[in-house]
């Protein structure tokens, strides 16, 4: 039993270790990282997700560049522990067993956070059932519903088991998690003894929650048929309030947490924006998302930090005293850390890249609207500027959704680009892009690249990462980099900030902004004006380090969301 009045945080994927492939992208990155701050801080927190035990895919690429997935099984035992406790779910009238899998994210004091994966693959289960955990994002509508009613439902339940009765708030980290609201009115229906849900319940349990939306793209937005719901839930008294979850027709999961939650935030401030007009009529806050200092700063610029810095991991805000570092110190930590990137490359992918060339990174999911393929609008634009400004080599790395046809078709078009550049660009494409590579790719380039189709990136964390490590970006204004681009300073932006940008990108007329931005700013001053370079790095780490970190995004939750 805990006494300790807590914050419970429910995430379909946490990304705790590279080791575990618990996680897809930036939405799990983020929620690992905001625990590490959470534990750092000593906000007294508890998280749930699944365990997913066949792991988000193994990314296998053929010689064309296709993508092949195959499950990425990982050793449980050797980085949970089984707890002994067990809940049940009800899915279509079957009684669902769940158990729990523990790991503590420990912060720099030694203060623990729990974090419980939830693992239907019990003997006491149908053969079905047991596979419900098992792959993240993977099967058809069906499947995901019953997942997330797990999530939901049975990680409410296990908290309970385990002990949590005294939880301040439940903050959902994404609608995946909304069927814990459900739970919660169905908590307090059964402690009355009552059959209806009441206005009074509704306000309490949105008294309760906290929710964060991370996208506007559509496919973020859980939906599913109501007759699907129902047959899955079974007989529910929320059904009978179905203003609190349809929306044209459907069982909107954004919408129940929308309907249930007394915070609502978006991810940066223009994302905030962005969804208060998808939602109108709901207060959609913002606070920016961060990233967790001491785990994305390469080991050269820790070292660094730590002779000049020596408070940088307890106080983020101390990084803004990095204007003051020595400029050939820093140098020196990049070249270290690029030194360890282009190793790793060479290794993977036999390319021969030099540590002396002007170096492009680019790494995230493979979907559409990242538009990984901008950089290659205009080949030959391109090799005229590798020719005679200075010579270019291109890291990229990124899993297309198993299902994304045209994600998979946007890796095969780098590949037909680094045939068609071979005699003047090295690229080079990394398989199963995870923690590690991230970790090796933001501190070991000399320029990170964001192409997004303004306005669907809802934050994007991969350029703040860089930034803690001395590299600027060259980004879309969308995202936080509406906030983090100060011209020249911090980096460098593509075209102009259009709050209210058109539904279709003009392509062309962005990658002509880019190309000019290389050959025009970027590639000159990096070979011939080196102080000037060193000086972007060193305001990337002072101005965005200090601020776009997960030790401030938690403090605004707590201050704003959490304890008020």
């Amino acid at each position: 039993m805990t006494s300790q009045k807590r914050i419970a945080y429910f995430s379909m994927e946490i990304a705790l270790d590279a080791g575990m492939p618990t996680y897809s992208g930036g939405l799990g990155i983020l929620a690992g990282d905001t625990l590490r701050a959470a534990a750092d801080l000593r906000v007294p927190m508890v998280a749930v997700a699944l365990l997913h035990r066949k792991g988000y895919f193994f990314q296998r690429l053929d010689a064309g560049g296709w993508q092949h997935e195959e499950p990425a099984v990982w050793p449980v035992d050797d980085f949970v522990e089984e707890v002994p406790e067990r809940a049940t779910v009800t899915i279509e009238g079957r009684t669902v067993h769940v158990r729990a899998w523990k790991r503590d994210v420990v912060g720099y004091d030694g203060f623990r956070i729990p974090v419980f994966l939830l693992d239907t693959d019990l003997p006491e289960n149908s053969e079905w059932d047991r596979t419900l955990t098992h792959f993240l994002y993977g099967g058809d509508l069906h499947y995901r519903l019953c997942q997330e009613v797990i999530l939901g439902v049975g990680g409410l339940r296990m908290l309970r088991t385990l002990g949590h009765h005294r939880i301040e708030r439940f903050h959902m980290n994404e609608g995946h998690a909304a069927f814990l609201s459900v739970e919660l009115l169905g908590e307090r229906l059964r402690e009355a003894n009552r059959a209806h849900v009441s206005g009074e319940d509704v306000e309490a349990v949105r008294t309760q929650c906290v929710f964060t939306t991370h996208t506007p793209v559509p496919a973020g937005h859980d939906k599913f048929p109501i007759d699907m719901v129902e047959k899955v839930l079974g007989a529910h008294a929320v059904f009978a309030s179905r203003d609190l979850y349809e929306r044209d027709g459907m069982f909107n999961m954004t919408y129940l947490a929308l309907n249930l939650s007394h915070f609502v935030n978006g991810v940066a401030q223009r994302h905030a924006e962005v969804a208060a007009r998808m939602f109108p009529q709901y207060a959609v806050q913002a606070i920016t998302n961060g990233v967790h200092a001491a785990t994305w700063t390469s080991p050269p610029f820790q070292e660094l930090f730590d002779r000049h810095i020596p408070a940088w991991r307890q106080d983020s805000c101390s990084l803004r005293y990095a204007e003051g570092l020595p400029p050939g110190e820093v140098w020196q930590a990049h070249r270290r850390a690029k030194e360890r990137l282009l190793y790793f490359v060479n290794r993977a992918v036999n390319v021969g890249m030099d540590v002396d060339v002007f170096t492009i990174g680019f790494a995230r999911r493979a979907a559409t609207y990242k538009r990984a393929g901008l950089l290659f609008h205009d080949i030959e634009w391109l090799r005229q500027i590798a020719s005679k400004t200075g010579s270019i080599q291109i890291v990229y790395a990124g899993k297309a959704h198993p299902h994304d046809r045209h994600g998979k078709e946007l890796i095969q078009g780098i590949f037909r680009a680094r045939e068609a550049l071979k005699d003047v660009v090295k690229i080079a494409y990394i398989e199963n892009y995870d923690m590690e590579v991230g970790r090796l790719m933001t501190s070991g380039v000399d320029l990170w690249l964001n192409t997004p189709q303004a306005p669907l990136e809802a934050s994007g964390t991969s350029g703040m990462k860089a930034a803690l490590n001395g590299v600027p970006s060259l980004s879309v204004l969308d995202g936080w980099w509406v906030e983090g681009c100060i011209e020249g300073v911090t980096g460098w932006a593509i075209g102009a900030d259009e709050p209210n940008p058109p539904e279709h990108a003009d392509d062309a007329k962005d990658a002509a902004a880019l190309y000019q931005k290389l050959e025009n700013v970027i590639v000159p001053m990096y070979y011939h004006d080196r102080a000037g370079f060193i000086d972007v790095m060193l305001h990337c780490i002072a101005i965005n380090g200090t601020y776009f970190n997960t030790q401030r995004m938690m403090q605004e939750y707590v201050l704003k969301a959490y304890f008020r």
